[in-house]
């Protein structure tokens, strides 16, 4: 793309591990096995997998802090490796939960003190901290410490420190992790802010729905490889489905999702599960009329509730990656 800001190309990282608990073996692990993709100036761009397929490893190759074994990464033009030093004043990174700020520190002097490491003069580093605190919420907060914050204020504080420096590109690992719903909602009014400011983001994230609202594309991430790029949109549309039947149980066992998968017109089945009930997901072509074939199946069973809707774009990210939730 002419105006991409991040370019990655055939790109690898591998790394070494022992298996095995008495004879230990050395093998090699591909924690990126050649990814390609680019990021537009002023862009959302999501980077969605399960744990361990490579997103955290990619964050830091494009954020400087890892080199990749082969192919190419550039940020702004640079290469993340051999030219660091030219990409570290225009990035920064912000990551889930509360440890990212000193918490015997007022949330303002938490921005002094980054602003210092970055050696921002004064007379532009005050300005900056009061537009930083008024951005996020903290004007009437930032004299206070921070360890009287709730964690959506502790998270709020860590996005002005990631924007301390002024950054064009901004990596957020997981932002909204253990927020409460409105807590989450008001740091997504900042992310979508921030992108109306010309920031080029990269996000990550567990959760579908934030993805959804806020990535204009997405690159699906499993096993180091990328297995779908587009928007959130067209990855719905691509991956051609059409319904989801939602049922809430007490207890599925793997025969009788063997069985549900053998039923004519089912494409995918996932569980979502907790200490209680189990929600079976089934992805299904709306052609056919599946439910009583289903709830055949599960006639033993004790069922909650059965919902048929329409899909989303955590249905897309099941059936690209697999497995349960």
């Amino acid at each position: 793309m002419k105006d991409s800001v991040i370019c990655v190309e055939n790109l690898y990282r591998d790394y070494e591990t022992t298996k095995g608990w008495l004879n230990k073996k050395k093998v090699i692990v591909k924690a990126l096995a050649g990814i390609s993709f680019e990021v537009k100036k002023g862009e959302i761009f999501g980077l969605l997998g399960p744990n361990g397929a490579g997103k955290t490893t990619t964050i830091k190759i494009l954020s400087t802090l890892l080199a990749p074994t082969s192919g190419e990464s550039r940020v702004l033009g640079y290469k993340t490796f051999g030219e660091e030093n030219m990409i570290r004043q225009h990035i920064n990174f912000i990551f889930g939960g509360e440890l990212g700020v000193y918490r015997r520190l007022s949330g303002r002097d938490n921005l002094v003190y980054f602003s210092n490491l970055y050696k921002i003069r004064k007379n532009i580093r005050d300005k900056r901290i009061d537009e930083l605190l008024e951005l996020v919420g903290l004007s009437e907060k930032g004299d206070l410490k921070v360890e009287t914050y709730s964690k959506g204020m502790i998270q709020r504080l860590q996005i002005a420190r990631g924007l301390i420096n002024d950054p064009e590109i901004i990596y957020l690992d997981e932002p909204t992790i253990g927020l409460d719903p409105i807590g989450a909602r008001e740091l997504r009014d900042i992310i979508k802010e921030l992108s109306l400011r010309r920031k080029t983001i990269l996000l990550t994230t567990h959760y579908m729905h934030e993805a959804d609202e806020l990535c204009d594309r997405i690159a699906i991430i499993n096993k180091g490889k990328i297995v779908a790029l587009d928007t959130p949109v067209n990855l719905k549309k691509q991956n051609r489905i059409t319904s989801v039947l939602e049922i809430n149980v007490l207890g599925i066992y793997d025969k009788e999702l063997e069985e549900i998968k053998k039923i004519e017109g089912v494409e995918t089945v996932a569980v979502k599960k907790n200490d209680q009930w189990q929600l079976i997901l089934i992805q299904f072509k709306n052609t056919h009329n599946i439910t009583q074939n289903v709830l055949n199946v599960l006639k033993n069973n004790t069922v909650i509730s059965v919902n048929e809707r329409g899909a989303l774009l955590e249905d897309a990210y099941v059936r690209l990656v697999g497995g349960s939730i």
